[in-house]
């Protein structure tokens, strides 16, 4: 699964805030990270972030695009209908009724 993802490193604290929607209208899950963005340190935070919250081992989350940027895609190893993936369509307001 290819999540899209915003981070706002040197945060206070780790933190996932929610969806959001840019100007141009791609859908995006925010995140804040304490690490810094020198050498990977906050790609890897947001990897750790993300597994713990998904209670999925760290090698099953990556940063695979935007490895500079603050706007990054993050491949995560779970199955459709997994706990985690049921967790991401949560967290992106997918499968709530009304």
């Amino acid at each position: 699964m290819r999540l899209t993802v915003r981070v706002t490193p040197n945060a206070s604290n780790d933190d996932i805030q929610g969806r959001a929607v840019d100007d141009a209208g791609r859908e995006f899950l925010k995140l804040k990270v304490r690490a810094v963005p020198e050498g990977g340190k906050a790609n890897r935070a947001v990897e750790k972030l993300l597994a713990k919250a998904l209670k999925l081992p760290k090698s099953a989350v990556r940063v695979v695009t935007g490895e500079t940027s603050r706007i990054k895609g993050v491949d995560i190893d779970t199955e459709d209908g997994s706990a985690a993936a049921r967790q991401i369509e949560e967290w992106m307001g997918h499968g709530q009724t009304d």
